[in-house]
């Protein structure tokens, strides 16, 4: 009888043994593929330290790329428009500068963002180099045209814009045209070439008035031009101005590489700026004097005047002429 005992206990015991096993083992056994718990927990850590590193790298980028433009392509605008002011209806995704510069520039430049009417304003206010802005020109919708003697090339909603104006302006005897051939679209080289007209004489002119060192005129004459834009800002500053006249910012003389509403096709130098017939045709189809220095500068919003202060725009006057500015 004890040996049977003995025998029933072994066999109890040898059963037991070989049927436990813990939830995560079995799960194992039917989905070999499955990780076991430390693993998940790893996976998970993991996780959280690469989207950790995605948002900081994303945050770096943005300030190291001083603004840089979205990856995302251009989206066109419908004439919306929403509450918030300027702030509410710029453009889904835009990157708003975080540093004086760019601060400066949306403030200078910054009514194109506003655009409507199915253009596809800017999610940046400086464009680093030529291949971002070739990019960027490249997935609007445009058309070329014919008009005074040069061809111009505008985003296409922008283009009818001002061939309705022109075509009204002539039922009145009047004309509109273009300034010279750089009137519409500029190329990101064309705005280099702009800026170090006015900043290499500028230099010269300061180290002869013994304002400012050759070695720094040489540093900054060495830096890429996108570089320079802060360090001609520091210099007037301090009284070092850059304009044709070397009395006024550089700023109110031409725009610093890569933000001129020029690359964004929906701007447009006009001849006859100053009359005030063609300003009043060039508003009813959409364009508007938004550059306070600029007076034959006009840039395509895409509605109705009275829709403006909506968007978040101010009308400052300067020469009898109203411009239509950011209200920030």
């Amino acid at each position: 009888m004890n040996k049977i005992n003995l025998s029933l206990i072994l066999l109890l015991f040898a059963f037991s043994t070989a049927c436990y096993e813990t939830s995560d083992e079995l799960d194992n056994k039917k989905s070999p593929e499955r990780k076991t718990s430390t693993p998940i927990v790893n996976s998970t850590v993991n996780n959280s330290v690469t989207n950790n590193s995605v948002v900081n790298n994303s945050s770096v980028n943005n300030d190291n790329s001083n603004n840089s433009t979205n990856q995302t392509s251009p989206t066109p605008t419908t004439n919306e428009v929403k509450s918030g002011g300027f702030n509410g209806n710029l453009p889904s995704g835009f990157v708003q500068p975080t540093d004086d510069v760019g601060k400066r520039i949306l403030r200078e430049y910054g009514a194109v963002f506003l655009s409507r009417g199915g253009t596809a304003p800017p999610k940046t206010v400086i464009f680093r180099d030529e291949s971002e802005v070739s990019s960027f020109q490249s997935g609007v919708s445009k058309s070329s045209e014919s008009i005074g003697g040069f061809t111009l090339e505008l985003q296409s909603a922008a283009m009818t814009g001002l061939k309705n104006a022109v075509a009204e302006a002539k039922q009145s005897n009047l004309t509109i045209s273009p300034r010279g051939a750089d009137s519409a679209k500029r190329t990101y080289n064309e705005t280099v070439k702009l800026w170090k007209s006015r900043v290499e004489p500028g230099l010269k002119h300061w180290v002869s008035k013994g304002k400012l060192q050759q070695s720094e005129a040489s540093r900054i004459n060495g830096l890429s031009t996108y570089e320079q834009v802060s360090e001609i800002l520091k210099l007037e500053a301090k009284g070092m101005y850059f304009s044709t006249g070397l009395d006024k910012s550089i700023v109110y003389s031409v725009a610093p590489p890569g933000t001129s509403q020029h690359i964004s096709m929906l701007a447009f130098d006009c001849k006859e700026f100053g009359n005030a017939k063609v300003r009043e045709i060039l508003a009813k189809h959409g364009w508007f004097q938004t550059v306070v220095s600029d007076e034959p500068h006009f840039t395509f919003l895409g509605v109705k005047e009275s829709e403006l202060p909506s968007l978040g725009l101010k009308k400052q006057t300067n020469g009898g002429k109203p411009f239509w500015v950011p209200e920030i």
